[in-house]
């Protein structure tokens, strides 16, 4: 299934739901997103609650987020609480927060 994009110029007040989709955002939601996988790009921020099987972040993100797979790039700044399977971090990426990991079982 094809990805949904919120682009640079947009922002979004509101919750986001793809059942089998991903969604990749560029510009900036406000709301919670939940969705098959969830990419916060470089420049793309979101406020509130991401639920994903997988989250790659490169962006901001502050709120909460529950997966089973996250990656977090370098460029990326993260206020929040963390939950996933299995976590992959870059040097330089900043997370405040509660992180959980319960490993890949």
């Amino acid at each position: 299934m094809a990805n949904s994009i919120v682009e640079e110029d947009l922002t979004i007040e509101g919750n986001l739901n793809s059942g089998a989709g991903g969604i990749e955002i560029k510009g900036r939601v406000v709301g919670d997103i939940s969705a098959e996988t969830i990419t916060v790009q470089i420049g793309g921020s979101v406020d509130g609650a991401l639920s994903a099987k997988k989250i790659i972040i490169d962006g901001k993100h502050q709120g909460s987020l529950k997966c089973d797979d996250l990656k977090i790039a370098s460029t990326a700044q993260i206020q929040a609480d963390v939950a996933a399977k299995t976590m992959a971090t870059e040097s330089g990426a900043r997370v405040v927060g509660k992180v959980n990991i319960a490993g890949g079982q």
